[in-house]
């Protein structure tokens, strides 16, 4: 699992629940441009920004991660 294949499966669950990358900013309590550049893949995330994102997705950590991992097999 790479940091860009985590931004992609945090978009993908972003997209589902129909929010903007505002939203989940508000949601998560994180910057909307740090959302932005987590999502392209140009952040390291901290693992209190994952468990906030994943409260904010309404999911858990390990589907971000499962989700993030599943995209390596392509």
């Amino acid at each position: 699992m790479n940091k860009k294949n985590l931004g992609i499966a945090i978009r993908q669950l972003r997209v589902q629940l129909e929010l903007s990358q505002e939203e989940l900013a508000d949601k998560s309590e994180l910057h909307r441009t740090y959302i932005g550049s987590v999502e392209r893949g140009e952040r390291n995330i901290a693992i209190d920004n994952v468990i906030k994102l994943a409260s904010a997705l309404d999911c858990r950590v390990s589907d971000i991660i499962l989700l993030a991992e599943d995209m390596e097999e392509f």
